[in-house]
């Protein structure tokens, strides 16, 4: 990243434009102020009355009044190899980025998102949803969840690992897209894993926010 468009010592909310609950806004700001919209994400903050300080994508989802409302801070990016949600990755500099707007709406917008999560797990992202929050599991991870709480893993790719703190240990197993995966597991407590490789996810209730942002940026 030579020039990042957004560049901040703390956390950046990234608005995209899929389903956006108000409450999860709220929250995602209170821990990362900075506001970032992907293309039509733009028209989701500002129905909420949050204006972002960046519009990053190709721009083809945008609304005519968010446009115009939004001029100033509209960064454009016209290739179409990458989603607008890797394009805006690409050029965020940030400690972390929690994302709202990737989950509950069109299935291969969600798909495309969780494959880039996977591509990008250099700095922590977390999909914020209803129900959940996903993210890629990095090499080691200790999340403080609690006794009963549900956590799938997914995979999207190969990859084994081993784990404590899990109803279900998953040493010896091997994860696949198109075999074996783990969702529905459940917390014993405190849960530690150590992964052989990348291409895992973390899917967790969205209670734990919280905590799996602070197992990620500890």
């Amino acid at each position: 990243m030579k020039h990042p468009i957004v560049q901040c010592p703390s956390g950046v909310t990234l608005v995209a434009g899929g389903p956006v609950l108000a409450r999860d806004l709220a929250a995602a700001r209170a821990l990362a102020p900075h506001v970032v919209a992907v293309d039509g994400g733009a028209d989701r903050a500002l129905a909420q009355g949050v204006r972002p300080q960046a519009v990053i994508g190709d721009m083809d989802s945008i609304s005519v009044a968010a446009r115009a409302s939004l001029g100033d801070v509209l960064y454009e990016v016209a290739e179409q190899e990458s989603t607008d949600f890797d394009k805006a990755l690409r050029h965020i500099a940030a400690p972390f980025v929690l994302a709202l707007g990737c989950l509950g709406g069109r299935v291969d917008h969600e798909l495309a998102v969780l494959s880039v999560l996977v591509q990008r797990s250099g700095v922590p992202v977390l999909l914020i949803g209803r129900e959940d929050v996903i993210f890629a599991c990095p090499p080691v991870l200790d999340i403080a969840m609690r006794a009963g709480d549900r956590f799938s893993l997914f995979p999207f790719a190969p990859v084994t690992g081993r784990s404590e703190g899990l109803v279900w240990p998953i040493e010896g197993l091997a994860f696949a897209p198109g075999g074996r995966v783990g969702t529905s597991n459940q917390a014993l407590g405190r849960v530690r894993l150590a992964m052989d490789g990348p291409g895992m996810l973390v899917i967790v209730p969205r209670a734990r926010l919280a905590v799996a942002l602070a197992a990620l940026t500890a």
